[in-house]
Order: C-alpha cells, then sequence, then structure tokens
C-alpha cells in the first residue's frame, strides 16, 4: 500500500498538474531553501563564535598582557565577578537611550514629513541640519553640563541629537521622491496636498524611515556612553571611566561587550517590527523566490 506521504505527493500533483517526478524535485528544493534559512540563522552565531575563538588564540599565542588586550575568558570572569554593577550601569544606558532615541523618533518623523512635504522647508533647513550634525556631539556635551549640570539629562539629549539625523534625513527622502506622475494624476483625481502625503507619501517612506532606525538606534548607545564618559555619576561610560583609572581592562572590555548586546538585541526588534508593517517593501524579493521555485 502507499504510505501517506506518496497519497500526499499524488494529491499535490492531480491538484497543480505537475507530474510526481515535478513535484520531488519542487520538494527537493523547498528543503534546500529551508536548510539555506537554518544556516542563516546560525551564521551569524558561528561568525561570533569563531572571532571570539580567534582572538582567545591570538591573546594566548602571542602572550598579551591582560591591560593591554584581555582575552574572553577574562572579560567573561571580569562579567561575572562584577555583573550586579554592570546590570545596575547598563540599565541607566538603557533607559537614557530609549528615552533619546524615542524622542527622536517623534521629532524626526514630524520634521522629516515637514521637509519632505515642503520645497522652501527641504532648501530652508536642510543646510542648518547639516551643520549642526557636522559639529562632534562630545563637543556638545560641555555646555550641555553647563545647562542641565551632571546627570541623566545631558546623556538623553545627545542619544536624541546623535539620532535625530538619520531619521530625518531618511523620512524626508522617502516622501521628497515619490513620483511626480503620481502627485499629478491624484491632483486630477481631486486629491489634495495633504491626502497625497497621507496616504501615498507616508507609506512610500515607510521603509526609508525603518532603516533609519536601524541606525539611529545603534548610534544613540553612542551618543549615551559619550555623555556619560564626561559627565555622569551612573551609567556604562562612567563605569568603563572608572575601570580605565584602576587599568581594570576587563571590565572595561566588559562594559563594550554589554553595550554591544543592547545595541544588537534593539536592532533585532527594529528589524522584527519593519517585517511585520513594512514586509510589502520587499515582497519582490519574495515573488522572484516563488518564481524559482516554481520553474524548476
Amino acid at each position: 500500500m502507499p504510505d501517506d506521504l506518496s497519497l500526499r505527493r499524488g494529491a499535490l500533483a492531480d491538484a497543480e498538474g505537475m507530474s510526481p517526478e515535478a513535484l520531488r524535485r519542487l520538494e527537493a528544493m523547498a528543503a534546500a531553501a529551508r536548510r539555506r534559512r537554518r544556516l542563516q540563522a546560525a551564521l551569524p552565531w558561528l561568525v561570533i563564535i569563531g572571532m571570539f575563538a580567534i582572538w582567545e588564540l591570538c591573546v594566548k599565542a602571542f602572550n598579551v598582557p591582560q591591560f593591554v588586550l584581555p582575552a574572553p575568558t577574562d572579560i567573561y570572569a571580569s562579567m561575572v565577578k562584577w555583573w550586579v554593577p554592570l546590570l545596575d550601569n547598563s540599565w541607566q544606558t538603557l533607559m537614557t537611550t530609549l528615552i533619546g532615541f524615542g524622542l527622536a523618533i517623534v521629532f524626526g518623523l514630524l520634521l522629516g514629513i515637514a521637509i519632505g512635504s515642503s520645497t522652501l522647508l527641504y532648501h530652508g533647513l536642510y543646510p542648518l541640519l547639516i551643520g549642526f550634525n557636522s559639529i562632534p556631539k562630545v563637543a556638545v556635551v560641555p555646555i550641555l553640563v553647563i545647562w542641565f549640570g551632571i546627570g541623566t539629562v545631558p546623556a538623553v539629549i545627545t542619544a536624541f541629537l546623535i539620532s535625530f539625523f538619520p531619521i530625518v534625513v531618511n523620512v524626508a527622502t522617502g516622501i521628497a521622491t515619490v513620483e511626480p506622475e503620481l502627485r499629478d494624476v491624484l491632483r486630477a483625481l481631486g486629491a489634495r496636498h495633504v491626502d497625497i502625503i497621507r496616504k501615498v507619501g507616508l507609506p512610500r517612506a515607510m521603509p526609508y524611515f525603518f532603516a533609519s532606525l536601524k541606525i539611529a538606534i545603534t548610534v544613540a548607545f553612542v551618543g549615551s556612553i559619550i555623555a556619560e564618559t564626561v559627565a555622569a555619576n551612573k551609567g556604562i561610560g562612567h563605569l568603563m571611566i572608572l575601570a580605565s583609572s584602576r587599568f581594570d581592562v576587563p571590565l572595561v572590555f566588559a562594559g563594550l561587550m554589554v553595550t554591544a548586546v543592547m545595541g544588537v538585541v534593539m536592532y533585532v526588534a527594529a528589524v522584527t517590527i519593519e517585517n511585520r508593517t513594512t514586509g510589502w517593501a520587499t515582497r519582490g524579493q519574495n515573488d522572484q523566490q516563488q518564481v524559482k521555485f516554481g520553474g524548476a
């Protein structure tokens, strides 16, 4: 008697008008695609493990002093030893970064919509934005300390300033690049300027917006830690300055590792939200894969 798999293949072949041989080839290609997806999911972990292994071997082989470059095992031991201060200070850094990043999303999105919707604002504000973004943010931190004192506020503002520009530029670009022919057609159909921006410009700008989020969330951590190293009494940057003053280099690297982990987690969160909200923007890639499988 035929098994269940043979029956399913026969049913699919009858339903789709395909021969069992073609169906087997299609299943083989689908299995290869699944193996490729599993490899893609495992590849980042394999690369990270390989990097740490090479790092460890190089430090041991060349006998590099710990105060110059600690081995990953020394960094891990330091993380275990100082996990309470690391957890406490990383929470402070995460909080300031998320607050600054949230403010950058709100104001960056609003200003990006305004600039992308108006040619006058585009030409009027862009030189100011580019000039301000060219200023090193570490040079702004002392001014923020004079205005707001040492603490959380300078770190929040620095994270906001350093992550604000990518969001504005990408949102404005997404709205400004709506095809003029499409605008003319919509105006001929009676659409107002606000309707064009709301129904066409904003959806068009969403892939640009999420692309900017993936950049902004990583540089927001840079802004927070810059401010914490200059003027803060808490945070990963402050902890790293204290550790470097004691020549505790493994703890400095432990702070860097914790910051990297937080950045990766926030990046993955942004990618997940992007895939759920703007999956239509990458439908062409999925269609190509389906055509490729169907043409086998």
